[in-house]
């Protein structure tokens, strides 16, 4: 359970993160807010409280044993830029070049251009199998640093995200933590529309895992949840239920704001909202 001012600061830090994913998006005209500002609130606490990632990235004593954090579902990295800005890889200001030409700041993550990031993502339904691989060398060279991969619930309708979970379980890789985003729509709609998922928490648990299923906005819940996972005997899954759009009204739960760019009036509209 976090302190009091623990939570308060945290909540401070995922509003600044909220602002910023909606200012890049707006400087770029071009990007996806819906997804980034649903897990604004679980990256906040996973990067302040809970992993090993050295701020000081490569140039840190023990660098090999850091914890890798992998965000599958790629074209939310407005939140992976936002986060990794606050923790003290590079500075906020720069995070205004995203998506434009030169930029370090792409439209997805790519390895080798930024501190901070782990794998190249973007093509859904890759970044758990990249993870399990991760966590299968960390094993074979007794490394106790943690993998923890962030997906999208409509990237679960993806077949290698499945394979990817038995493979986990068979390896018994526990030190792997998925974290699925459950905010319930994709860019085509409703993610039951299009291909209903059900009892997320259930499927992944007959695979063998560990679940839990919390409120993805709640702070205490989702510190809970990882510090319980990190001592877990199998590999684990937190679900999350989340809200698409969170903390800017006009956003909140509308799959039309998954991949599109506010414009000045809305930018005004949502700062204000983010205050």
């Amino acid at each position: 359970m976090l302190k009091s001012d623990e939570l308060e600061n945290l909540k401070k830090s995922a509003l600044n993160v909220r602002r910023n994913i909606v200012k890049m998006i707006h400087s770029a005209k071009s990007g996806h807010p819906g997804g980034s500002l649903s897990g604004a609130d679980i990256l906040t606490v996973l990067y302040e409280k809970c992993l090993n990632i050295p701020k000081d990235w490569d140039r840190a004593k023990d660098f090999d044993k850091r914890d890798r954090f992998i965000l599958s579902k790629g074209h939310a990295s407005p939140l992976l830029y936002s986060i990794l800005a606050q923790h003290g890889l590079f500075s906020e200001s720069e995070l205004l070049s995203f998506r434009k030409i030169n930029s370090k700041f792409q439209g997805h993550p790519s390895k080798g251009y930024l501190p901070g990031v782990e794998a190249s993502t973007g093509s859904l339904g890759q970044g758990l199998s990249i993870g399990c691989g991760m966590a299968i060398g960390l094993k074979l060279d007794n490394n106790p640093a943690k993998v923890v991969v962030y997906v999208g619930d409509g990237e679960l309708q993806e077949g290698s995200c499945w394979e990817a979970f038995m493979q986990a379980s068979h390896r018994n890789l526990n030190n792997l933590i998925v974290i699925v985003d459950r905010n319930r729509l994709q860019i085509d709609g409703c993610t039951e529309d299009v291909m209903s998922l059900c009892n997320v928490a259930e499927k992944i648990k007959s695979f063998g895992w560990n679940v839990i299923e919390i409120d993805g906005h709640n702070m205490n819940e989702i510190y809970d949840a990882v510090e319980t996972a990190k001592m877990s005997d199998r590999p684990f899954a937190i679900v999350a239920n989340t809200i698409k759009g969170k903390g800017v009204s006009f956003m909140e739960n509308q799959a039309g704001w998954h991949g599109k760019a506010p414009n000045d009036e809305q930018l005004a509209q949502a700062l204000e909202d983010l205050k």
